[in-house]
């Protein structure tokens, strides 16, 4: 195969787990030199793909991800698009979800496939799961159809033989190498002794798109979770504050909270401030219906806006992005539930 007809991949380490390897004399774990990949990754040489790494300097733990982090990746795809065919994004696991959610979003009109993956263990650990996540993820991030065209023109998670949508995504368990969960959309692939890509769940490939670049966020956003006993007055000196912007507001079930008068007041008055109040349930799978029933369409009539089917991390960042440039309030309360890069089933 010529230089030309293989595929060009930039590996971009944020930090996280998958880049660690123990230091013999003290045993403590440290990042690797990327530049070093191949020595530590010998089966890549197998690949016949060309491949060039990007490292944060420093590295950080995923805990430690901030918007302006984002903006970071956004900036490294965006400078060099027309120089790869595609991207693998190394990151640590906990903050992963929100990083391939704020993606999906600041990358407008992305038609290359941009994958985020990591491990639960050390890439230099003998029962490592880091080597096949990134392989795995470099062959789909090189993979092409007949035509030429990319199979994943989409941002994504590849995690333990599993592609998912990356704004569908969450992180499920804390232990096991499965450690990501999309329960509202399908997977886009599975990969067994093949990659087996399910084409009907994969955003389609439009021609002639340039890619948008955003770096705007606005992250005066609180995420609120409802529970038995909560208490009024905090939840009156949350919803008061005056730099909150918006609420990422986890409820029962389909959308539903208690018929207090006082909850409903204080979400009124919120939502009349201008602050946007998004229903997201607490529930690990299902949408939000507050039509359904009256302990959500209380919610409704006081303006609480329907987050539908998404996820937390995608709700979180959708909001942030589209705060960030500066929109009318109604106008923002309108895109939060319309699909911009399939977060939500509407």
């Amino acid at each position: 195969m010529s230089r030309k007809e293989r595929a060009h991949i930039l590996i971009i380490y944020t930090g996280g787990t998958i880049g660690m390897i123990q230091n013999a004399e003290t045993g403590a774990l440290e990042s690797f030199n990327f530049d070093h990949l191949l020595n530590h990754v010998p089966e890549l040489k197998q690949l016949s793909i060309d491949i060039d790494t990007i490292t944060f300097d420093p590295p950080i733990d995923s805990s430690d991800m901030e918007p302006g982090m984002w903006s970071r990746i956004v900036t490294t795809i965006e400078k060099s698009y027309d120089q790869y065919d595609g991207y693998v994004i190394l990151h640590g696991t906990d903050t992963m979800s929100f990083t391939a959610s704020a993606l999906s979003f600041m990358l407008e009109d992305l038609m290359k496939p941009v994958i985020l993956t990591g491990s639960q263990l050390p890439i230099g650990a003998l029962r490592t799961d880091g080597k096949e996540n990134l392989i795995t993820a470099i062959e789909i991030a090189a993979a092409k159809k007949a035509d030429g065209t990319p199979v994943v023109p989409e941002v994504c998670v590849f995690f333990h033989e599993k592609l998912m949508r990356g704004n569908r995504t969450t992180k499920i368990n804390s232990e096991s190498f499965g450690a990501f969960g999309s329960n509202n959309y399908p997977l886009l692939a599975m990969a067994g002794t093949d990659i087996q890509f399910y084409n009907r769940n994969i955003k389609k490939y439009i021609p002639g798109l340039k890619l948008k670049a955003h770096h705007e966020y606005n992250s005066n956003i609180v995420i609120f979770s409802l529970f038995p006993g909560i208490q009024q007055e905090v939840v009156e000196k949350l919803l008061s504050a005056k730099e909150l912007k918006g609420i990422i507001f986890r409820t029962y079930g389909a959308g539903n909270a208690p018929q207090k008068k006082w909850l409903i007041d204080a979400l009124s008055k919120a939502t009349a401030e201008g602050k946007i109040i998004i229903n997201i349930t607490q529930c690990a799978g299902g949408s939000v219906h507050m039509e359904r029933y009256g302990t959500g369409l209380q919610l409704q009539e006081a303006g609480v806006i329907s987050g539908h089917d998404s996820t937390v991390e995608a709700a979180l960042t959708k909001l942030m992005y589209l705060l960030g440039k500066d929109l009318p309030v109604e106008e923002v309360r309108r895109r939060m539930e319309i699909s911009f890069a399939g977060e939500i089933s509407v």
